[in-house]
């Protein structure tokens, strides 16, 4: 059978047997998005990036190299997707309209684009900033609807995503247990001559026993030196005595990520060590204190960086204090919806879910990196992941 035929079975026997959330879910969501259509005088939206497409329908895949689109308008919803992604179409999403394209034929993608935005050319939403939209499919829509007007709407995504729902928060709250979990298990097998990828794989298994699914970033491990270099990861590189190994996993619940970093030391800290450490907790409860509903994303970071002043000099930091998180899909867990950082004047409100990431790093020499994801409540904020806040000194014993 063709992919249009195996559309017609699957819909008659696991219609959205998978889709993540009640109907009632994504009709708040979409919604709240079309409120948002109508207030930036938006006629249609066409959506590219997966986490926006799994945000308002649930379609979720591993393959998000490919071109598939979600067409919203005030009344209506289109999903396109290529012939190898009808399977997940049918069984992750409710949405009534379908249509597929040959994998092979990604010419075919224009004509049903054009098909659903006939009629509300005037102004169309678009991400002109995320990677996922192809240049090919604006230009190919542009020739076929000479009046359409794209115009960048990443901001109206961005704003209903930054606050999570109960149903989303609930998700975060099991990833960021299951996130512990693997980092326990992890740190339990750091010792004198085992390899960071030995490291990451008892992560990976513990994380995936626990019920991850597929993760938006593998588990990070780093020793010795190479802790020291931003976005490395597990090499085969042995620990040696008084190696910090440097730990980031991120378990994934329906997609949704709550990550956190922890570094631990094969034998005892220095007091350099000890002093970066300290420098990371100092920094994260300067924030704890700070995030409140109201408070700029701004004033946080500028409380964050009065607390890193004793070390600003020595250590590399990347100047982002904190990111927020959600659901995501491979190549990251960032969401992209904020950033606690200078100059950036969002405010805080209750529903909103950041990681801290904190790892300050000597070049040439060592990281030392800490974390928490928080969610800001009417109160203050709440810590949802475990962090033991020690550099918790491991055994020495060679495996070798």
């Amino acid at each position: 059978m063709d992919f249009n035929a195996y559309q017609t079975a699957l819909s008659s026997v696991a219609r959205g047997a998978e889709c993540p959330f009640p109907p009632a879910e994504f009709e708040s969501r979409l919604a709240r998005v079309r409120a948002g259509m109508a207030r930036d005088d938006i006629s249609a939206l066409l959506l590219t990036d997966p986490s926006d497409i799994f945000y308002l329908t649930g379609y979720s895949t591993f393959e998000v190299s490919v071109h598939v689109a979600l067409v919203v308008t005030p009344a209506s919803l289109l999903l396109q997707v290529p012939s190898i992604e009808m399977g997940p179409a049918m069984v992750t999403t409710r949405v009534e309209q379908v249509v597929g394209y040959r994998w092979e034929g990604i010419g075919e993608v224009l004509e049903p684009l054009v098909e659903a935005l006939s009629g509300f050319e005037e102004r169309v939403g678009v991400d002109f900033w995320h990677g996922s939209l192809r240049h090919g499919v604006i230009e190919g829509v542009r020739t076929r609807l000479p009046d359409i007007r794209f115009v960048d709407s990443a901001l109206l995504l961005k704003r209903v995503r930054i606050v999570k729902s109960p149903a989303e928060l609930a998700c975060l709250r099991r990833s960021a247990h299951t996130t512990g979990l693997g980092l326990k298990a992890a740190v339990a097998a750091v010792r004198h001559g085992v390899t960071d990828n030995e490291i990451a794989a008892v992560g990976a298994e513990a994380l995936l026993a626990a019920g991850s699914e597929f993760m938006s970033m593998q588990p990070i491990v780093t020793v010795g030196h190479r802790s020291s270099i931003i976005h490395t990861n597990h090499k085969r590189f042995a620990i040696e005595p008084g190696d910090p190994v440097f730990l980031e996993f991120g378990a994934a619940w329906k997609r949704y990520t709550a990550p956190m970093m922890q570094t631990v030391v094969a034998g005892v800290p220095t007091r350099s060590m000890q002093r970066v450490f300290d420098g990371c907790r100092r920094v994260v409860e300067a924030l704890l204190e700070t995030i409140r509903p109201d408070v700029s994303f701004d004033a946080a970071a500028r409380a964050g960086e009065k607390a890193l002043a004793p070390l600003a000099g020595e250590v590399f930091f990347s100047g982002v204090f904190g990111y927020t998180v959600g659901a995501q899909f491979p190549p990251s867990w960032v969401e992209g919806s904020g950033f606690i950082a200078r100059g950036q004047s969002s405010r805080f409100q209750p529903g909103m879910v950041f990681h801290l990431p904190l790892c300050l790093r000597i070049p040439g020499q060592w990281g030392i990196g800490c974390s928490e994801t928080l969610l800001v409540t009417d109160a203050g904020t709440e810590v949802l992941t475990t962090n033991p806040w020690s550099l918790a000194q491991s055994s020495l014993s060679s495996v070798r």
